[in-house]
């Protein structure tokens, strides 16, 4: 019996290196991504780690999905200045782009035909360069008529359909209007407004960045 035991101990101690010297599983790659917007989500009168991207990067940490994050956000663009400045706002080797973009067309009431080849440019020049994009939502004001509303409403779900993007219906869902998540402007978020943006839309982003993860492999 000791001989036997000598040998299984022998045999352990053999295949004990080769175990120890196996390589561990390479860890995921972040997922490098960049929010393309205006003064919503760059954090206008907020400190730097209060705005959306930051707080969003926070909360995808904290549920174990990491990516590098880039806040391409510049207070007072319209959806043409988001695609004039494309180019060297979103950088060679973003994988993921998320574009909120339209607040300040519609504040000013350009026309939504001018809107809508802006965000269609975009989303096309993002497709040619194989970058995942997730479209988010804007709505009109009503001071513009229900004409003006009804023709800007209609293009981001339209153009999510003909892009095949998916879309967040609204980014300022459980915000706008409400006093208590806007400063004394009335238009942009509160720290503790960006807190409930990012609360609602997490869901959809996780799934956003777990299909491109998967498109990896």
């Amino acid at each position: 019996m000791f001989a036997h035991i000598r040998v299984l101990i022998m045999a352990l101690m053999t295949a004990g290196p080769a175990f120890a010297q196996a390589p561990a599983a390479a860890p995921a790659k972040p997922v490098k991504m960049a929010v393309l917007g205006d003064s919503l989500s760059a954090g206008y009168g907020l400190s730097a780690p209060a705005a959306f991207p930051v707080r969003l990067q926070k909360a995808l940490f904290d549920k174990g999905i990491k990516v590098d994050m880039i806040n391409a956000g510049v207070s007072g663009d319209t959806t043409s200045g988001g695609r004039d400045r494309l180019d060297w706002s979103i950088p060679e080797g973003t994988e993921a782009v998320i574009v909120e973009l339209g607040a300040n067309d519609a504040l000013r009431g350009v026309d939504p035909a001018v809107t809508r080849a802006a965000l269609s440019d975009i989303l096309t020049r993002l497709k040619a360069r194989k970058v995942a994009v997730l479209l988010c939502g804007m709505l009109a004001p009503p001071n513009y008529g229900s004409d003006y509303a009804a023709r800007f409403n209609a293009i981001y779900p339209e153009l999510s359909k003909s892009f095949d993007v998916p879309l967040y219906p609204f980014f300022l869902e459980g915000v706008a209007a409400d006093a208590r998540l806007n400063q004394a402007d009335g238009m942009h978020p509160t720290a503790e407004g960006i807190d409930v943006i990012v609360k609602n839309i997490l869901p959809m982003v996780e799934a956003f960045v777990g299909t491109i993860s998967g498109q990896r492999s």
